[in-house]
């Protein structure tokens, strides 16, 4: 068992997925953080159309 997490460890091609794995979250904070404030400024908008017109 420990020889084989060794081998992982020392594993270069193990190195690419874990930089994948990073991007990936990269990726996905960006968006959430993207979707968030779309989501505030839409919302800002409805509401302003929604108290111009009565």
């Amino acid at each position: 068992m420990i020889r084989r997490l060794r081998e992982l460890w020392c594993d270069d091609s193990g190195m690419t997925t874990v930089e994948y794995a990073l991007l990936l979250v990269l990726i996905v904070t960006v968006g959430i953080l993207a979707w968030q404030t779309m989501g505030n400024k839409v919302s800002a908008s409805v509401d302003n159309v929604n108290t111009t017109f009565p």
